[in-house]
């Protein structure tokens, strides 16, 4: 079993063409990947202008001879939000920043491109490359302010369950690395860092969403926009058309859950669990199936888009008798569905609450909705019904959306 390994070399040049302890011995591939391909790579940060101090930082690599850079729209996206307060710096070797900017994001694959204004001798391509599984690779970045690090791990294929794929990096990237490139031992950009789950688990953006980002800022009579808020809307705005298209038309799968028939897995993007607390001493037995989506689109700290669940809760009376579980079942449907988030982002939640009749049961249904204030035409939503059954059970359902129209 190949066991990830980390090296954390200082980006001098003098660390980069060290020889190994004894002067003779050959180098590793890990060590003769940094030598070679260190310097297309450096730090970013973000720097909140009133105090001087940096609020975010991660890493940045050279796409262009240019001295255009790939790095992750997170990385970048307290600039994006309030420009007037914030800059981004790009840091040298030697810690020199240079004040980048802002060409062109992808925010559904949490890309971005920046540009510095000089030309570097050195820089990746970004093409196809063919994979196995189980192949070595190595992913490079800033993590925290330790200086720039090498990951050797490997690549393990593309997430299953999402809408834009990811790649499955099974190395340890760390906070501060987004953004900077993993890559074949021939220095092939595979991916862009984009997240972690701890344990070996790290995810990649392809790098064909890179290019592709690339090529559409390459392409001729291109500006950069005077404001990237209303291009976040947009690219929110069609990620939802494919991502709710049809997504409860025609034949819904559902599942039974405590005498209830409940829909499950929209679509195959969606991954679905279950639970149950049969404890005598509850005096309610509780079952509950719920499926979700991996696709959370970062927007900003404390929002994101993207992320649908639907949540199923059947209550069984165990021990108590009628009006006790009402009143249980009642504060069930009445407790907190609704997220947090920063004030600056969204608007308060609104709900209302109604009594509906199908042709099968009278459901109380409320509906909530608040406003993304920043992304006009953008909402983040909630929908919870409750229907008592026969006897002493009940079921609560939920279905929240966030950044749809």
């Amino acid at each position: 079993m190949l066991v990830a390994s980390a090296i954390a070399l200082s980006a001098a040049p003098a660390a980069v063409h060290a020889q190994s302890a004894s002067g003779d011995e050959p180098r590793s591939a890990t060590t003769t990947v940094f030598a070679r391909y260190a310097s297309r790579i450096l730090k970013i940060q973000t720097v909140e202008i009133g105090s001087a101090a940096k609020v975010s930082t991660g890493t940045g690599f050279f796409v262009t001879a240019d001295g255009r850079m790939m790095t992750n729209y997170h990385v970048i996206s307290e600039w994006i939000h309030e420009p007037a307060n914030h800059r981004i710096e790009v840091l040298d070797t030697d810690g020199t920043p240079t004040v980048a900017k802002v060409l062109a994001i992808d925010v559904v694959s949490d890309l971005a491109i920046l540009e510095i204004g000089r030309r570097t001798p050195e820089h990746f391509t970004l093409s196809n490359v063919a994979l196995l599984q189980g192949e070595r690779l190595y992913s490079l970045g800033h993590p925290g302010d330790l200086g720039l690090s090498i990951v050797e791990g490997t690549y393990n294929g593309f997430l299953q369950h999402t809408l834009y794929t990811k790649i499955h990096f099974t190395g340890s990237i760390n906070p501060g690395m987004s953004g900077g490139p993993t890559i074949t031992e021939r220095g092939r950009v595979v991916g862009v860092n984009v997240s972690t789950m701890g344990n070996q688990r790290s995810f990649l953006v392809p790098q064909e969403r890179a290019a592709a980002l690339l090529g559409r800022v390459s392409a001729a009579g291109y500006t950069p926009p005077d404001s990237f808020l209303p291009v976040i809307a947009a690219q929110i705005h069609a990620f939802q058309d494919q991502y709710l298209d049809a997504m409860f038309d025609g034949e819904v799968a559902t599942v039974a859950v405590g005498g209830f028939n409940v829909p499950t897995e929209p679509k195959p993007i969606f991954r679905c669990w279950g639970n149950a607390d049969r404890d005598p001493e509850n005096l309610v037995e509780t079952l509950e199936h719920w499926c979700s989506t991996d696709d959370d689109v970062y927007i900003a700290r404390r929002q994101s888009a993207g992320v649908i669940s639907l949540h199923h809760e059947v209550l069984r009376a165990t021990g108590v008798g009628t009006r006790r579980f009402t009143s249980r079942f009642a504060s069930v449907f009445s407790s907190g569905s609704t997220s947090g988030g920063a004030e600056e982002h969204v608007s308060p939640w609104r709900c209302t609450t109604r009594n509906v009749r199908t042709a099968d049961a009278t459901l109380r249904v409320a509906y909530c909705l608040r406003r993304l204030k920043k992304l006009p035409g953008l909402y983040d939503a909630v929908v919870k019904l409750a229907v008592l059954g026969s006897g002493s059970t009940g079921l609560v359902s939920t279905l929240t959306l966030t950044g749809v129209s």
